[in-house]
């Protein structure tokens, strides 16, 4: 069931060109991501790709939106990007356009996802790179991660699972 807020009514550039309609995610579980090649937690990187591998063919997808915002941390064009993230992390799942995760240029997909509560109860602004949002398959985001949670830790393997049962 989606609701009107589903995160897969919503058009973004795909890193390679041309729009990605996360419509075709519907019915999918999907890791949202904003990354950065230039962060302390770039590594992570490594980490989503294992979990996109490990849980693809059960419908589960990670999805890394690139975000220049922080410290300047993703200054690279598509092609650099797409480049580093290929040669550097192996990384296979699909990546967006980079956009504006905050403020008043704030994507639709971030203004539908900024609202739900991490463990924490953090709420609002994302507060630095590798900030995780779970969606589930009927397009509700069902769980945020701080960027400090690493993407094979226990709580987001726990939620994926959980989503893709």
């Amino acid at each position: 069931m989606t609701t009107d807020n589903s995160v897969f009514d919503v058009r973004i550039d795909s890193l390679q060109g041309g729009s990605a309609d996360l419509g075709q995610y519907r019915g999918q579980t999907v890791l949202v991501v904003n990354v950065a090649s230039k962060c302390g937690l770039t590594p992570q990187y490594a980490g989503l790709e294992r979990l996109h591998e490990r849980y693809a063919a059960q419908g589960f997808t990670v999805l890394g939106v690139p975000c220049n915002q922080f410290m300047g941390q993703e200054p690279g064009t598509s092609e650099e990007i797409a480049e580093f993230c290929s040669a550097t992390y192996g990384v296979t799942f699909p990546m967006t356009e980079k956009v504006e995760v905050n403020g008043d240029a704030r994507h639709e997909l971030y203004q539908r996802l900024v609202d739900t509560a991490d463990g924490e109860g953090h709420t609002g602004d994302i507060r630095w790179n590798f900030e995780k949002f779970l969606i589930g398959p009927g397009g509700d985001v069902v769980a945020r991660f701080s960027p400090q949670v690493e993407p094979e830790s226990v709580e987001v393997v726990a939620a994926v699972e959980k989503s893709l049962a």
